[in-house]
């Protein structure tokens, strides 16, 4: 999602290329070079780019306008931008993937589709037993993710204030962080803490339109921080 905004932010012409989950990581790994196996990567006139923060760094050294990184901000913009990808977007991943364990279900919702039937629920749980083995998820990790959620959205508030994130145009850091809280809007027990901030802003700004719906009540009781009045 980042770097496809960056690319149409840029005005660059791209093809999507969507990988098979599962076999997709020998896949990377045969282009973009050995332990690679995430998305995104990049080919730019067969060079190979791998990870969104330098594939951004790389597009603003192509097209340098409108920029990404802009001056006086362009430090403090890729201190933000290195923290949406270290310290957040691993929660983008593991907090959906965790509420599907309770509402597997859902699962077919992120494909534009309805809640699955039985015989697709069991498919569903196979594969989210799965991703959760893949992203090393634990009951005991979600709870820890879950209960520093809202430190994390603080510190996204305290960005927007200080103009790094939230402008009139995105930098590299509003496209990082906001895809990410984009995706965890799709998780009914996790909107209340988002809801009516800059968190909520940024996220349906640059990113309206994304597919899924776990209902609230997926996690168990008591595992959602309750926001702050």
């Amino acid at each position: 999602m980042t770097v496809e905004a960056a690319l149409r932010r840029k005005g660059l012409e791209y093809e999507r290329v969507v990988l098979t989950a599962g076999p997709h990581v020998e896949e990377m790994q045969r282009i973009y070079g050995e332990g690679r196996s995430t998305v995104p990567g990049l080919l730019i006139d067969g060079e190979p780019l791998h990870g969104s923060r330098p594939i951004l760094a790389r597009l603003e050294e192509l097209v340098p306008v409108p920029a990404l990184y802009p001056e006086p901000i362009a430090g403090a913009v890729r201190d933000a931008e290195r923290w949406g990808d270290m310290e957040l977007q691993d929660l983008g991943r593991r907090l959906p993937w965790g509420a599907l364990h309770f509402r597997p279900e859902a699962l077919g919702t992120f494909g534009g589709g309805d809640p699955l039937d039985g015989p697709g629920t069991d498919f569903a749980i196979q594969y989210v037993h799965a991703s959760w083995r893949y992203h090393k998820i634990s009951a005991a990790r979600l709870y820890d993710d879950l209960t520093g959620l809202p430190a994390k959205l603080d510190h996204v508030d305290a960005l927007a204030d200080q103009g790094i994130v939230g402008g009139e145009s995105p930098t590299a850091a509003d496209l990082q962080i906001a895809a990410t809280l984009r995706v965890l809007l799709v998780l009914g027990d996790l909107r209340p803490l988002l809801e009516g901030r800059a968190c909520e802003r940024i996220a349906r700004r640059w990113f309206p339109d994304y597919r899924g719906e776990v209902p609230a009540g997926a996690y168990p009781a008591g595992w959602v921080p309750v926001p702050a009045n």
